[in-house]
């Protein structure tokens, strides 16, 4: 059995600028693999915790050189010597070894940089593909991709308090095809806002950042650029939300607001949850929305509830903030019905084998499960093979733009091709697989 010789850690940049770890485990057999690890910028309360050094003279606090640190000491010094197919093992040591209950003493992006890496040195070792290695033989499926094209709240310095604004290309025959329709929306969306003199710059996920008067603008652009491409809305391409409540609650007040507007020192809206449960009610009678993320804040588990009773029969009600893909808070909205779908994002648990079993408790529970990036990524398209592997069958990484979130998109593609006779795309509003060899 190949045994783990070194790890070492590097600080590196994210697509934002910010250092970040990435970690190079090496084995006796010669193979050493690379992972790196992304982070966010609205980030849950109680996610594993992100490590930085806190020194102003470096990278303004947001260096990462004692997580490195702990990498190329600590956990090299317990980690050296193990079995690289014990995953469940090594994942359980580097938890016993920080000691605490959300990471914070060697740092999360220590020990994912570290259980990652693991993984993909053992698909190495064994001459299988990640995904594989990671799933098995079982048929591959694709997922359906969430592209992110126009961005708001912590993602965008723009007027837009809502995160992200999604297209779902869920009608599709295959992946290439879904990605090529989203792609097409993307592009005749920047031909629209150029034409009405709006800024296409884009924002941290790679979609379109233009300053505008509501959210329901930024849905009838949508609409229009879908149409303009030649889809059908809501038969072909649908909208996601990903609100981000818990960016707009005002813990004093005890109600949603209009934080942008606010700032802008312009007219603002404030909602209670039973206000902001309504509002959204009102936008997916209006707009073909199917997915709605963190429509509430991550603490409201009573407005949870009464969210996904009023909209969870007819559309996905995704906890990101309210669960951080950790099973003790996803026990509770099972239990509670809080939702009926979970995001599922590797650095917000901290290790590999704690991921598996979330999306397994998940699957279990019938939820779905979306597999998703950070808005600080890098190229590492480790997802990508997370994804296929569980059959998760919907990943969000962004606009099709930047080349932190292509490769994500550019991995699956690979992936399809590869698979072409074993691969299926789901479509996920009628719970269908399509054959690639039959679209």
């Amino acid at each position: 059995m190949p045994t783990i010789t070194s790890i070492v850690g590097f600080e590196i940049l994210d697509s934002r600028g910010h250092p970040t770890i990435t970690v190079r485990v090496g084995l006796d057999n010669g193979i050493s693999a690379f992972a790196s690890v992304p982070s966010g910028a609205s980030t849950g309360m109680h996610e594993a915790v992100e490590k930085r050094d806190g020194d102003k003279r470096r990278y303004q606090g947001k260096g990462v050189q004692e997580v490195v640190s702990s990498v190329n000491g600590e956990i090299a010094k317990v980690i050296c010597g193990m079995n690289v197919f014990d995953q469940t093992g090594i994942d359980h040591t580097l938890i016993t070894l920080d000691g605490t209950p959300n990471k914070s003493r060697l740092g999360a992006n220590a020990i994912l940089g570290t259980s990652l890496a693991v993984a993909r040195a053992a698909a190495l070792s064994c001459g299988l593909e990640l995904y594989r290695y990671l799933g098995g033989l079982h048929p591959i499926i694709l997922p359906c991709p969430m592209l992110n094209i126009l961005n708001g709240g912590a993602h965008a310095d723009n007027s837009l308090d809502f995160q992200e604004f999604m297209v779902r290309p869920h009608a599709a025959r295959t992946f290439a095809e879904a990605l090529r329709w989203g792609v097409e929306v993307y592009h005749t969306l920047r031909s629209i806002l150029k034409k009405k003199g709006l800024v296409v710059s884009v924002g941290d996920e790679g979609g379109f950042a233009p300053n505008l008067q509501s959210d329901e603008q930024a849905l009838d652009l949508i609409i229009e650029a879908i149409t303009q491409a030649g889809y059908k809305p809501g038969v072909e391409i649908s909208i996601g939300l990903d609100c981000a409540a818990s960016e707009l609650y005002d813990a004093k007040e005890k109600k949603y607001i209009e934080k942008k507007r606010r700032e802008r020192k312009e007219e603002f809206k404030t909602r209670t949850a039973e206000e902001q449960i309504a509002y959204l009610q009102h936008l997916v009678s209006l707009y073909p929305i199917d997915s709605i993320e963190d429509g509430l804040g991550e603490n409201d588990w009573e407005g949870w509830q009464k969210l996904t009773k009023a909209l969870g029969a007819s559309i996905q009600i995704v906890g990101d903030d309210l669960f951080v893909t950790n099973q003790k808070f996803l026990e509770r909205g099972i239990k509670e019905e809080s939702a009926n779908a979970i995001l599922i994002k590797l650095n917000q648990i901290g290790t590999l084998t704690e991921t598996i079993q979330t999306v397994e408790r998940a699957r279990r529970a019938g939820w779905r499960t979306v597999v998703s990036h950070r808005s600080g990524e890098t190229e590492d398209a480790f997802i990508a093979d997370l994804t296929v592997a569980l059959g998760c069958g919907q990943i969000k990484t962004g606009a099709p733009c930047r080349s932190e979130r292509t490769a994500k998109y550019n991995r699956l593609l690979v992936i399809e091709a590869t698979e072409r006779t074993n691969s299926f795309y789901l479509d996920t509003n009628k719970e269908r697989l399509y054959n690639q060899t039959k679209a």
